[in-house]
């Protein structure tokens, strides 16, 4: 790699409509899903990772485990089981480890983020974690516990902490949760990248094993990564992702640091991998991946877990679609704007409305317990009616409704706006769900 030179200043000018098409094209989401006779399985599943990087991974379960809603999102009804041996069953093509957040990536992503693991570990210690008093990387229980994994891996923290015993109550120390001794470690050893998930069990407990008998051979016999080389990697990947994108979200795809994120994306500047370009009304200068493009118009139609890549820097949501959106799972109920589980629902190249939803499991029912129009949003694009809106809505909910096997879709006693176009549209299209 030969020495940077001086930031070259952008001679392409976009306008955030295209900055926003380009974002759709470059995650999957610019286009109708095609049709087919089937669930999709793990080549489609390879392909949705292969495009975004990772799939973030989160407990909630309200209505579907957020790194399935992603595949679903540009799929459709596609095989959850494909995950299960993706991940669970040699030789992985996914594994687990702090991304975004907790993440699936690909094994060799895992390699590439080595650098992280290690900010883990001096994170740790520069901030004094401990057991019991002694600092973590000294503490006995970390030996126990990696002696342990050694020897009953794969294995989960409430079963570990079983086979350790009352000997070791729960530490004192605060870690925001109330984590067993055993679980605090694992948690730490999986943080620094020497122990990974060998598969999740029902209770999808993370079944913890040391990286080097979980990551495939090609990969767990190269030596580590270079820093600068896997740096460049992620912003490429991320770049890949979102189309076109300040440092900012680079950054925030992987969740690195900004100057070193800036540093990886003026090297693919001088490689031709990313091209720098001024957006209107943008005070930061964007990066195109060399091989994005810019579709005339964008017409697909998807409900956006919060855990989407297309929404989770809130901040860019806001820049392409006008919709400032926040999570609102810890807010009071009283205080929510939205709702519990609050789905962004993509029409055409607009987030044209937001849904909390809840699978209702033992009735079969997919419950919507409020619908809101979402607010007007950008000027430039496909502008849709209330009625329009709610017939796209309902289609695209009976959709996830019957991949998640439920036989209804209800929307009584629902909150919002979007409800009366919204329940005229379900009793227009009333027939029982296949």
């Amino acid at each position: 790699m030969s020495a940077v030179h001086p930031r070259p200043e952008p001679r392409e000018m976009l306008t955030v409509a295209q900055v926003r098409r380009a974002a759709l094209r470059a995650s999957g989401l610019d286009r109708p899903r095609p049709v087919r006779d089937g669930p999709v399985g793990t080549r489609g599943l390879q392909a949705v990772v292969d495009r975004l990087g990772l799939l973030q991974i989160d407990s909630v379960n309200v209505l579907a485990r957020a790194h399935l809603m992603p595949v679903h999102a540009r799929l459709g009804p596609w095989d959850v089981t494909a995950l299960d041996r993706a991940s669970g069953t040699a030789p992985r093509r996914l594994v687990e480890t702090w991304a975004h957040e907790a993440s699936f990536v690909p094994p060799a992503t895992f390699r590439d983020l080595g650098f992280k693991h290690e900010a883990w570990r001096a994170r740790a210690a520069s901030q004094g974690a401990q057991i019991h008093g002694v600092p973590l990387d000294w503490a006995p229980e970390v030996t126990e516990v990696r002696a342990l994994v050694d020897a009953q891996g794969p294995v989960t923290a409430r079963e570990a902490h079983e086979l350790m015993g009352a000997r070791h109550a729960r530490s004192t120390e605060q870690w925001g949760w109330n984590w067993t001794v055993a679980k605090r470690v694992l948690e730490y050893l999986f943080a620094i990248g020497e122990l990974t998930s060998a598969g999740r069990n029902a209770q999808f407990e993370r079944r913890y094993d040391r990286a080097d008998r979980v990551l495939p051979p090609a990969v767990r016999g190269l030596p580590p990564a270079d820093e600068g080389d896997a740096r460049r990697r992620l912003a490429a990947t991320a770049a890949r992702a979102h189309g076109v994108a300040t440092v900012r979200t680079l950054a925030d795809h992987w969740r690195t640091r900004v100057d070193r994120t800036q540093a990886a994306v003026d090297e693919l500047v001088e490689d031709g991998v990313l091209v720098p370009v001024r957006v209107a009304g943008w005070a930061a200068t964007a990066y195109r991946h060399v091989d994005a493009t810019v579709p005339r118009r964008a017409t697909g139609r998807a409900l956006l877990s919060p855990f989407d890549p297309l929404v989770w820097e809130r901040a860019r949501t806001e820049e392409l679609f006008g919709l400032r959106y926040r999570i609102e799972i810890y807010v009071p109920a009283e205080r929510r704007v939205w709702g519990y589980y609050v789905l962004p629902f993509l029409l055409g190249d607009r987030l044209e409305a937001l849904v909390d939803l809840k699978a209702d499991r033992g009735q079969g029912v997919l419950r919507v317990a409020a619908a809101h129009r979402a607010p007007a949003g950008p000027p430039e694009g496909d502008v849709h009616d209330d009625a329009s809106v709610a017939r796209e809505l309902v289609a695209e909910l009976r959709t996830l409704a019957t991949w998640l096997g439920l036989g209804d879709v209800r929307a009584d006693g629902a909150a919002g706006d979007l409800v009366a176009p919204l329940t005229a549209a379900l009793h227009a299209g009333a027939d029982p769900l296949p």
